[in-house]
């Protein structure tokens, strides 16, 4: 039952209105403090008390906004936002039911009639923010026949350089990257159709639209844009090319990967952002317990970062955290009392007291030939970024053999995935399984936002998709987000490690030399405590961390239970 409402007597709001404009607070902010309300129930009150619709974060999010008339920079400054529902009624959504200033001036642009709404000041936050990058990115594109000028160094971006470019072409490519950073992204996707360039964002795993630059002469020139930045071949648009760049921004330096990819349309890209400083921020003091690791699961691949020699792989897809687990894993052991070297493409992260080599493929400096080198610089222990081609898994295991404890990554779906990927590179299984100590498989669950969270019962249907009954759920306490300010009205805030790890016995060892059925010898891992991806993902969830639609995107249904 819901606790009664406080009355707003004239004099009590008459103060705090005068309280919040002498501050520069939202009202709605200082009446929800002044009465320890949350935003919800504040939002309630100050809808009831104007008899004007409030607005939650839900119902802002079926709104198509409109900054045709009232645009995203006033909209901004005056806390206020023009949107359609469904039927097309325009609406004007304050945070103030007492701003008559913002109505007015959304009566004198709008030209329409419009209804009044009310919406908490951090969903309308919310819902400006995940719109920004778009608009940014679109400020001042049209036109044809831009020129594409050559670069020379790093880029500075800055709101205010890019307001100065004359090309909209430059000024499009600018703004992607500038908002792509403010927001976090690890990706920026420019994908070419028949109708322009569609500008998406990779943000905690899951792609996000963001913007579409219409005409095709547009989305021609960004990708060659692209390409000067990255030194790559603008003549050429039917083969995959592949290149790097840097930019400067608030004074530090990021990298961007890029990737050309040719299409039906004429030419997709993918740019990863690998912002170092950020990183080394994020990373400062980083420990596996911070990744999100507990218990059993923290406590084996502490074990296997321990040991005096052997190798420790994990795996995974792109951008599910290998290299971050592998740095607080050394990060951990790095005593000073061990020669530490690393070889990566390229080195994300700066770890004080250790060797690290970026691998330059253009001056012949491989994986392989790399760690050739780094045998001969007196390693205790070495950290391989990747293992992409059979040289390097050879090398790789015979330093594993020789007395070295060697950390790499390779890309597989699982743990017994892994065994087949090195015994298909030529790696003996005898040599591969002496050599090797454990494999830890990985996903990044998006966890459920704090702030808006709430008991759900999830629906027969999203049941049986997970492989899952009502009577093996019910002591499940399901849970999730509704989207608010905090989340940027995804439901979701952060993201935590879930792993399947396995622990190489003499059983193991023997039934991969003998070629055992896989089967077999996933009957055996289970016997010396092996969980499945699946089962870690399904504990977050019987918890209330994370949702069943979300360990369906990232785990395998039907993996449970190894």
């Amino acid at each position: 039952m819901n606790a009664p409402q406080p009355a707003l007597a004239p004099a009590t709001l008459a103060g705090l209105r005068e309280q919040a404009r002498s501050t520069g607070q939202p009202v709605m902010l200082r009446i929800q403090e002044q009465f320890g309300l949350d935003a919800g129930a504040t939002l309630q009150l100050l809808a009831a008390h104007s008899h004007q619709p409030a607005f939650d974060m839900a119902a802002l999010n079926v709104l198509a906004v409109d900054f045709g008339q009232l645009g995203f920079n006033e909209a901004a400054r005056r806390h206020c936002l023009a949107a359609r529902d469904a039927d097309g009624q325009c609406w004007l959504l304050l945070t103030d039911p007492w701003d008559s200033a913002s109505r007015a001036y959304a009566g004198h642009v709008l030209g329409t009639p419009f209804k009044i709404g009310l919406a908490h000041p951090a969903d309308l936050a919310a819902l400006l923010a995940r719109h920004e990058e778009g608009l940014r990115a679109m400020e001042g594109v049209g036109g044809s026949g831009a020129q594409v000028a050559q670069d020379s160094g790093a880029e500075t971006l800055s709101f205010a350089s890019i307001a100065e470019d004359a090309s909209p072409v430059v000024r499009l490519v600018r703004s992607t990257l500038y908002d792509a950073l403010k927001a976090g992204a690890s990706d920026i996707h420019l994908e070419t159709d028949a109708r322009g360039l569609t500008v998406k964002y990779r943000i905690d795993g899951v792609l996000s639209h963001i913007a579409h630059a219409p005409g095709t002469e547009v989305a021609e020139q960004a990708i060659s844009r692209i390409k000067v930045m990255a030194e790559l071949d603008i003549a050429e648009r039917r083969v995959p090319q592949d290149g790097r760049f840097k930019v400067v921004m608030q004074g530090r330096e990021v990298d961007v990967r890029v990737s050309i990819m040719p299409s039906v349309f004429g030419e997709d890209a993918v740019l990863r952002i690998l912002d170092r400083q950020a990183l080394s921020e994020e990373l400062a003091g980083l420990t596996l317990e911070g990744l999100g690791y507990a218990g059993a699961t923290l406590a084996r691949i502490r074990k296997l970062a321990a040991e005096p020699y052997g190798m420790l792989l994990v795996t995974g897809p792109t951008g599910s955290g290998k290299t971050t687990t592998l740095y607080a894993a050394i990060s951990e052991i790095n005593h000073g009392r061990d020669k530490i070297v690393t070889i990566e493409d390229p080195v994300e992260y700066q770890l004080p007291g250790v060797l690290q080599i970026p691998v330059n493929e253009k001056k012949g400096l491989t994986f392989a030939r790399g760690l050739r080198s780094i045998l001969r610089h007196d390693p205790d222990k070495i950290m391989v970024g990747e293992i992409r081609d059979a040289d390097t898994a050879q090398i790789a295991v015979q330093s594993a053999l020789t007395g070295h404890l060697v950390f790499t990554t390779v890309h597989a779906n699982n743990v017994f995935d892994v065994i087949g990927r090195f015994i298909h590179m030529g790696v003996d299984p005898y040599s591969f399984v002496s050599a090797l100590n454990g494999i830890v498989a990985q996903r990044l669950l998006r966890m459920n936002c704090l702030h808006c969270a709430a008991s759900v019962v999830p629906a027969d249907e999203l049941l049986e998709l997970s492989g899952l009954t009502l009577d093996k759920t019910r002591d499940y306490a399901f849970r999730q987000g509704s989207g608010c300010g905090h989340c940027r009205g995804s439901g979701y805030k952060g993201r935590r490690a879930v792993a399947e790890i396995l622990l190489l016995t003499d059983e193991l060892r023997e039934l991969i030399v003998a070629r055992a059925p896989i089967g077999q010898i996933k009957e055996a891992a289970a016997r010396g405590g092996t969980k499945s991806l699946r089962d870690a993902a399904l504990a977050l969830v019987k918890t209330g961390d994370s949702t069943l639609e979300e360990i369906n995107r990232v785990t395998q249904i039907g993996r449970a239970h190894v």
